[in-house]
């Protein structure tokens, strides 16, 4: 990609159904780095969060939502054989009691069910937005899917299909012709019911990102269970008459937590799946980013809770901070002592630790490229665990306040760069570079 071309990135887009989980979180510390790296390679970037506020999944939301609400009120109501389970529900019904009072008891059960679903779905995008904002992941746009609809996208997404040849009609429905473009099969884009299928609004959808919105690229990333959707979206990107290359698409793998050797499947408190917003108030925001972003998108990944909170070497998230929090030391003790090392003469810096971190800190401009490049991320936390370690280092082997004012100035003034490096690595991945631990 070249520079300051438009960049969309677009990620996390979980259906408002219910709270976020950690594979989100890993999705979710994934697109806000690439944005900001993107960011700083020079391309203009916007970061959307897709709401699918349409469809069959929030249809069941609704009438599970209205099934715990009359339960909560003493209402013997069954459940929906597609409906949501979880704990959270009872909780989401009974803060909607409290507030609404019993008031949808009254109204017919289609009204009821909307009406309490509409409430339902903003408190849940509410505390995705809430649960996001903790964890540093902030969005230029949230676009809503039913936007599609009445804004015209859809029919013109369909109409281009069609007038290229792309749709047929069979067994009552429509058909996208993917096996024209090489797919093994073709993919259903309206149900004999007359209703879209979920492929037909991301068609849509693409069909505003790239011919309306005209983004030089696009790059979705998506969960591990979207792999299968990859190829399709490729091939009715080309059928717009848009070059799939355009369209970048990243596969979040699984996340397993775990406490040392011991994998934790369900959360202590509800017995439920264990959220993402569990995690940050177990480990914090910064411990968060930094291992969700320590292994590539496409290996499935280990988090170990137990070791992400440790104060010690053997969690790098410390071990790096701890790094920054030991310059600003220096540093302060410097400015304390009045000790102006402006006129530092570098070229002094001549022995394996000093050039070690120098090379290290050069390493940054490329480092930023290659991620830019690649849409690989996790470099950044190998770099920065690089730099600590060179810096670690540097200062056991070598006093960097002594009696010899010259070498004092110039040591001081790597050190200096070595902090403005090391911070601008840690806010890159979205952490913060503490001054003191």
């Amino acid at each position: 990609m070249e520079d300051s071309k438009s960049v969309q990135v677009e990620f996390v887009s979980v259906n408002p159904t219910g709270p976020l989980h950690v594979g989100h979180g890993r999705g979710a510390v994934l697109g806000s780095t690439l944005a900001n790296v993107l960011g700083a390679a020079g391309h203009a970037v916007e970061k959307e969060y897709y709401i699918n506020d349409a469809g069959s999944q929030l249809d069941a939301f609704k009438r599970s939502l209205y099934a715990r609400y009359q339960q909560c009120l003493g209402v013997d109501a069954e459940m929906p054989s597609d409906g949501y389970m979880g704990n959270y529900m009872v909780d989401l019904a009974n803060e909607i009691i409290g507030t609404e009072g019993d008031r949808f008891l009254a109204l017919p059960e289609d009204v009821a069910t909307q009406g309490l679903g509409e409430i339902g779905i903003g408190k849940i995008m509410d505390k995705i937005r809430h649960d996001l904002e903790l964890l540093g992941v902030e969005f230029d746009v949230w676009f809503s899917e039913q936007s599609l609809y009445p804004g015209g996208q859809y029919e013109k997404a369909m109409k281009l299909l069609g007038d290229g040849g792309y749709m047929t009609e069979k067994e009552n429905a429509t058909w996208f012709v993917s096996s024209a473009l090489g797919e093994d099969k073709d993919n259903v884009l309206v149900r004999s019911d007359g209703s879209p299928t979920y492929f037909a609004s991301d068609i849509a959808y693409h069909f505003n990102k790239f011919s309306e919105r005209q983004f030089d690229t696009v790059i979705d990333i998506w969960g591990a269970d979207h792999q299968g959707h990859v190829s399709r979206m490729k091939a009715v990107v080309n059928a717009l008459g848009v070059n799939p290359e355009r369209l970048k698409i990243i596969i979040c793998q699984l996340v397993t937590l775990r406490r040392g050797q011991e994998i934790v499947r369900v959360s202590k408190r509800s017995g439920d799946v264990i959220t993402l917003r569990e995690v940050i108030d177990e480990v914090g925001t910064d411990a968060c980013r930094f291992f969700f972003l320590s292994r590539s998108a496409d290996a499935q990944m280990d988090f170990d809770l137990e070791l992400a909170r440790k104060q010690s070497a053997d969690n790098p998230v410390y071990y790096v901070q701890y790094a920054h929090a030991r310059i600003a030391g220096i540093l302060r003790l410097t400015e304390e002592r009045g000790i102006d090392y402006s006129q530092g003469d570098v070229s002094l810096l001549t022995s394996e630790p000093e050039l070690t971190l120098i090379r290290r800190l050069i390493l940054l401009p490329e480092m930023v490229e290659t991620v830019a490049r690649s849409l690989e991320p996790h470099h950044l936390p190998y770099y920065a665990q690089d730099l600590a370690t060179a810096f670690h280092s540097f200062y056991k082997q070598r006093r960097v306040v002594s009696r010899n004012e010259t070498l004092t100035s110039a040591r001081l003034k790597l050190v200096r760069a070595a902090q403005i490096v090391l911070a601008r690595a840690l806010h890159l991945m979205g952490m913060t570079a503490p001054e003191s631990m």
